[in-house]
């Protein structure tokens, strides 16, 4: 399977040397901004976002909050168990990093001596932007962008293949399409538990929202006997 990255005219290598291209006529301070990016930055970014999605999802409170947390929860697990599907695949595939076989490359990442195919950060963020796309569309848009753009920076820094990029994707999405069912059903009774927790249930839902509910159960039907009362006084 080595001889699938031979050298040769073909569009995978093509669309590499066009996209790595751009690094080389790009500024060297440019290209040291997307070293950073494509290594660490948009991980963290969807990261980020994961986070800023469960304190909307707590904030608003709806009736689905339980199942939304559950979702955002799955995100990083099934990003994780993709990486673990991967490590096999990359040691029937061997394929070399680009760099290896192919010559004037800008390489922005030294030190790369695993295989190719595929990427693991490419994985990492589909993974995770399909996970919270899961838990809220809106949200689950912006990381699905957040991915392709990883899958950009990944090919612009030369470690990877357009083709590494786009099996990562393949197998993040499958990974948190294919399995939502059963992390689903594992995960929404416990956060279910956890809403109705006296001290995990913020987790879930914001406390003030927790408390409002918690009144409207403890005196249901306040508002009809103030209202009562209050028109029996002017009858008065």
């Amino acid at each position: 399977m080595a001889g699938l990255a031979e050298s040769g005219s073909n569009p995978d290598v093509e669309l590499l040397y066009d996209i790595n291209g751009l690094a080389k006529d790009a500024p060297r301070w440019f290209d040291r901004v997307m070293e950073y990016v494509g290594e660490y930055g948009l991980l963290l970014a969807l990261i980020l976002l994961a986070v800023w999605c469960w304190w909307s999802v707590r904030r608003r409170g709806a009736e689905d909050a339980a199942s939304s947390v559950a979702a955002l929860v799955w995100a990083p697990l099934a990003a994780a168990i993709a990486v673990l599907v991967n490590v096999p695949i990359r040691g029937f595939v061997e394929r070399p990093r680009p760099f290896n076989d192919h010559q004037g490359l800008e390489v922005l990442v030294s030190g790369k001596t695993d295989y190719s195919f595929v990427s693991d950060h490419a994985t990492i963020a589909m993974a995770l932007g399909v996970g919270v796309f899961v838990a809220n569309r809106k949200f689950g848009l912006i990381g699905i962008g957040l991915a392709l753009l990883e899958g950009f920076c990944r090919v612009y820094m030369g470690v990877h293949y357009p083709t590494d990029v786009v099996g990562g994707f393949a197998l993040g999405t499958a990974v948190a399409l294919l399995l939502s069912p059963l992390a689903m059903a594992l995960l929404t009774p416990v956060m279910s538990a956890i809403e109705r927790s006296p001290r995990g249930g913020w987790l879930i839902r914001s406390r003030q929202l927790s408390r409002a509910d918690g009144q409207e159960a403890l005196i249901p039907g306040a508002r009809k006997e103030t209202a009562g009362a209050e028109e029996r006084d002017l009858a008065a």
